[in-house]
């Protein structure tokens, strides 16, 4: 039933771990687990990642359940994994977690190998293109005109920081709790692509982004985590290309704007996903101050954005294409299709 959304979450694993082991071999450099010291090395965190996803279901929903009984608890799990846990399910986490993952640390070496793959860099191009849109003006500047350096600066600091942790839980709250398997499908696979399109966009057109490539227009930043965390990208950067390289990896690139693509892409999962209107309501906010985040520090040039829009909304459409989602029109109250007109004749 979901046998083409199992190949493709699997084929882009695999299509990633194969540039990436290629790529590695080619440049002469070792493949790093951008996480491993986290739950140690990966033959040990990823039975952990799926155990873990188990029990943030089973346990705490027991427990709610118990009412402080705790001999309630063990029957309230096994009725739980009756119900919930069947085969679908765990296959379903499975292909999730292990999946994403892969494509992630894929993406992660990928984009650590830039600098050694290609030289050339485009920042000069896409600076002229804002200052054309903008008639003059940098984009990032006139941001910190409007919105001034203070609180603004670190609510956008925090609300581009949650990014990091938006991802994990994402697609384990989909994988784990979505009702309709079909949805966790979805939005796996149009993770794995979304992912996927953003490591080939920076290679199609490498860059720094503005506030590392325009050092100076920057230099009134005020010093917010958001500040703190490119500070350790530069680092990073320059150790990998100029120090001991160790576990260090490089994770500098522009276009296109990932913070942008993945939040916008889980707007529109949610949007065609959940029923509560104030949970769409977060999540497009989400995304609008995302957006804005990565053009006030500097992170992204305009065009970056775009690119990270347009991305969003190809993984959103490939991926439910993949899940068996159908896109179109929705029938008017009454209207029947002729579909259903004939089998009905019939």
């Amino acid at each position: 039933m979901y046998r083409r959304a199992q190949l493709t979450i699997a084929g882009i694993a695999i299509g990633m771990a194969v540039w990436a082991i290629i790529s590695a071999i080619a440049i002469n450099r070792s493949l790093i687990d951008p996480d491993g010291s986290f739950l140690g090395p990966s033959w040990l965190r990823l039975p952990l990642l799926l155990g873990a996803a188990i029990l943030a279901d089973l346990l705490p929903r027991a427990l709610w359940f118990s009412r402080g009984r705790l001999a309630r608890v063990p029957g309230l799990i096994r009725e739980r994994i009756d119900e919930h846990w069947h085969r679908d399910r765990l296959t379903l986490v499975a292909f999730g977690v292990i999946g994403f993952y892969v494509v992630y640390v894929s993406y992660r070496n990928l984009k650590s190998f830039l600098p050694f793959m290609i030289d050339v860099k485009y920042d000069r191009e896409l600076h002229l293109i804002d200052h054309a849109i903008l008639f003059g003006h940098d984009p990032g500047v006139l941001m910190q005109d409007i919105f001034g350096t203070g609180f603004m600066a670190y609510f956008f600091s925090y609300v581009y920081l949650w990014f990091l942790s938006l991802v994990p839980v994402a697609v384990t709250i989909w994988i784990v709790w979505a009702r309709n398997l079909a949805y966790g499908y979805w939005f796996v696979c149009s993770q794995a692509i979304a992912w996927t399109l953003g490591t080939i966009s920076y290679y199609c057109l490498p860059t720094l982004g503005p506030g590392l490539a325009f050092l100076s227009i920057y230099s009134d930043e005020p010093n917010t985590p958001a500040g703190e965390l490119m500070n350790g990208l530069v680092n990073g950067r320059q150790n990998v290309l100029w120090g001991p390289i160790g576990d260090s990896i490089q994770s500098v690139a522009g276009f296109a704007s990932l913070h942008c693509g993945i939040t916008l892409l889980t707007a529109l999962l949610v949007q065609a996903t959940v029923q509560r209107k104030w949970i769409r309501i977060f999540f497009w906010v989400n995304f609008a101050i995302t957006a804005l985040a990565t053009v006030y520090f500097g992170w992204h040039y305009l065009a970056d954005d775009i690119a990270g829009v347009m991305l969003a909304l190809v993984s959103f459409y490939l991926g439910g294409l993949a899940a068996g989602q159908r896109f179109g029109p929705k029938p008017r109250p009454g209207q029947v299709s002729e579909a259903v007109q004939e089998k009905v004749a019939a």
